[in-house]
């Protein structure tokens, strides 16, 4: 019982420390995988077994040790399951005969000279009970490897899976992951065997299975995916009746000679590929899976990783060259291939680092190898270490050879159409798109009012404008279903259908097709936000306020990242359901904020010949009013006269300014308001929020954080009022 309680504790400390290293790795954007991976080995002899001996001897005694095997290598097999769930055809309809020349060549370029450096390696890492067919074989493939899961949720991450890099780096991952798990099963044959000669049973009867499984079993299996069409639904008894399977279909493969996750990752590649049913099964497997026997097996893994072997400047140099060799080979062999192929230098190269990305796979198969006696501990520890290096070094080398805003002008739709004048001339023929609103929407379904906000501001006769709602699809997890390439296109494509409806309750309908939805995925949505505003030379970004999960302030979460971090003008919006904007009222302060609120508020008047704006100017006893600032009275006065006598200046002697303009904003639609600290809504030096005006005001309310002060959201239809006038 002692025992049963000791694995308990271990699986608790597993679980809680691959969690926070996960999200530490996440947070400085490599793939949480890595950082789980990490937090395996520091709880081995190489971190936790150097600092504290004692403690780690008395928290993982080797007699838990086979416990956590046996969790290892069930997790293993459903994950497997998942991987060959997940193997889409998808992913080989696109540059077919390009992705198997690449891809053949990124095997056979670095499964040479692994097989080279095994003559090297032989003699000095191996314990000689192993033939050198064997442990060149083995060494061939584990260099060979690209992990296609990790690959594939970079390139989801990137928003390149719609791509041409992106499909091509999909195809060829998926025809590398057939193939190399195919010269693995080969080398694990051997190595049971003892020689080629003898593994050639093996390798016949695995032939035998496959083709069982291809034929007979896929036709049984499309029985599953009949019975879910006709209920919708996936039962406890279906789930039992396929995990059965993948269970039966790894005891096969074991007992054939070549290993337990091939059966189960044949199982999955031959599912029925029916995106609904594909999702449940996915949905329900892998969250027990990837939250608690997944960071078991990267613990045990950790157990058996000691980078203590590597005692001597010789070792480190011969892992440096372990590491040399596989970068060399991945990245050359795709690169030449590529270029071979046609496909252009930069994309070429970057494709090259896509596939030098190894990740978890690469330490399953380095576990075989250990398990096997193939390789020992010394070289287990070298080739980790190489599995680590080149996953980590993909994101970095591929935003150096590929850098984000050269994927986003891939990856961003093209420009609206825009409508034509009178004389059918388009506007853009004559003036440019020169006013931009990007509009951040969370939720399309409830931020009408926002999107409606957003034309109101952008849209007149005298100046070409754009509004682009953006949505920003968050996935949390690197292994979750949802962040494959396939169904992240689904959750796109449904996201901006939500769009698109909302766009055709906008009012009036003539302004519709100016409005032009970006829909992208994203791991850090202020960060992604502020990029593509850069991009797309924004003049303004709009965004609706949310309440902020574990904050009382207004101001606080996303919203505050966005208003911190972004380079360009923002304005907050807090909704009231009010969809009038004929009374607007902006309380004015003297200071950047505020003329940005009057500038906005002004464009509103602009833009409709009903509206009416007070500015209200808040004073202390016989104080001096605030004047405007000369960017406002130049402004103010090159405003057509129809225009100026719908403002009004309205000065309240008060001490309580924010009461003050509580009580005016009552009988108006929207209040819009500068970030100043007379209206309580400043930016605090300790990066916190004051909102006392968002919470009392009894309108809706826009709250506006200049950025600069050359941007100018009036001048040029200022500019043609004074040529039509002429």
């Amino acid at each position: 019982m002692h025992t049963v309680v000791l694995v308990l504790v271990e699986v608790l400390i597993v679980i809680g420390l691959s969690r926070l290293v996960g999200l530490a790795f996440r947070w400085i954007n490599q793939p949480l995988v890595i950082g789980e991976i990490v937090a395996g080995i520091l709880l081995g002899p190489s971190f936790f077994g150097l600092v504290a001996p004692g403690l780690a001897a008395t928290l993982f005694p080797p007699e838990t040790v086979p416990f956590l095997n046996v969790l290892s290598q069930v997790g293993l097999i459903f994950f497997m399951f998942l991987i060959g769930l997940e193997l889409n055809p998808k992913y080989l309809s696109g540059n077919l005969e390009v992705a198997i020349l690449t891809s053949h060549v990124s095997i056979l370029v670095p499964f040479s000279l692994g097989t080279l450096l095994a003559v090297l390696l032989y003699p000095l890492v191996s314990n000689g009970s192993v033939s050198f067919t064997a442990f060149a074989l083995f060494l061939g493939a584990a260099m060979s490897i690209t992990a296609f899961p990790v690959l594939a949720r970079i390139i989801t991450e990137n928003n390149l899976q719609g791509t041409r890099l992106g499909t091509l780096a999909l195809t060829c991952a998926a025809v590398d992951d057939v193939t190399a798990w195919c010269v693995l099963a080969v080398a694990i044959a051997v190595a049971n065997t003892g020689s080629f000669s003898k593994a050639i049973p093996t390798i016949i009867y695995s032939l035998v299975y496959i083709g069982f499984m291809v034929t007979l079993g896929r036709s049984f299996l499309d029985r599953f995916a009949v019975y879910y069409r006709r209920t919708g639904r996936l039962s406890q008894l279906v789930l039992a009746l396929i995990y059965m399977g993948v269970v039966a279909s790894a005891l096969i493969t074991e007992l054939i000679g070549i290993h337990l996750i091939f059966g189960a990752f044949l199982l999955g590649a031959i599912m029925p590929k029916n995106a609904e049913l594909v999702k449940e099964l996915a949905v329900k497997t892998e969250d027990f899976v990837l939250i608690f026997l997944l960071p078991v097996f990267f613990a045990y893994s950790g157990l058996r990783t000691e980078i203590g072997l590597l005692n001597s400047p010789e070792l480190w140099l011969l892992s440096l060259t372990v590491l040399g060799v596989a970068i060399a080979g991945k990245y050359i062999g795709t690169y030449v291939a590529a270029r071979v192929c046609g496909i252009e230098n930069r994309e070429a190269s970057a494709l090259g680092w896509l596939m030098n990305t190894r990740g978890l796979t690469e330490l399953i198969v380095l576990n075989i190898g250990l398990s096997l006696g193939v390789i020992s501990p010394l070289l287990f520890t070298m080739l980790v270490i190489m599995a680590l290096v080149t996953t980590f070094m993909t994101s970095p080398l591929l935003e150096m050879t590929y850098p984000k805003k050269l994927m986003m002008l891939d990856v961003l739709e093209p420009e609206p159409e825009e409508a034509t004048s009178d004389d059918d001339t388009a506007i853009e023929d004559i003036y440019p798109i020169s006013y931009r609103i990007l509009v951040p929407v969370a939720n399309p379904s409830t931020q009408k009012g926002l999107v409606q906000l957003a034309v109101a501001i952008a849209m007149n006769s005298q100046q070409s404008a754009v509004v682009q709602p953006l949505s920003l699809i968050q996935l949390q997890e690197d292994y979750a279903f949802e962040s494959t390439p396939v169904e992240a296109e689904r959750l796109i494509a449904q996201r901006r259908y939500q769009i698109e409806e909302l766009i055709e309750r906008l009012e009036p309908s003539s302004y519709r097709s100016y409005v032009h939805p970006i829909v992208r995925v994203s791991n850090n949505v202020a960060r992604e936000t502020a990029q593509i505003a850069l991009l797309e030379q924004a003049n303004l970004i709009l965004v609706g306020w949310h309440r902020p999960a574990f904050s009382k302030n207004r101001l606080g979460g996303r919203v505050g990242q966005i208003l911190v971090t972004a380079p360009v003008d923002v304005a907050v919006f807090v909704d009231r359901g009010e969809e009038r904007l004929e009374r607007l009222l902006v309380p004015y302060s003297a200071n950047i904020h505020d003329d940005l609120a009057l500038v906005l508020a002004l464009r509103l008047l602009v833009n409709s010949d009903t509206r009416h704006l007070q500015i209200l100017q808040v004073v202390e006893n016989q104080q001096v009013k605030n004047e405007l600032s000369n960017e406002l009275r130049n402004i103010m006065e090159q405003l057509p006269r129809s225009v100026r006598d719908r403002v009004d200046i309205t000065v309240v002697e008060s001490t309580e300014p924010i009461q003050a303009v509580v009580a005016a904003s009552e009988s108006v639609d929207l209040t819009i308001a500068g970030t100043s600290r007379a209206w309580g809504i400043e930016r605090q030096t300790l990066g916190r929020y004051t909102d006392e005006l968002a919470i009392e005001c009894r309108s809706s309310l826009l709250i506006t954080r200049r950025y600069n002060q050359v941007t100018s959201h009036l001048a040029p239809i200022l500019i043609q009022e004074v040529t039509s006038n002429q």
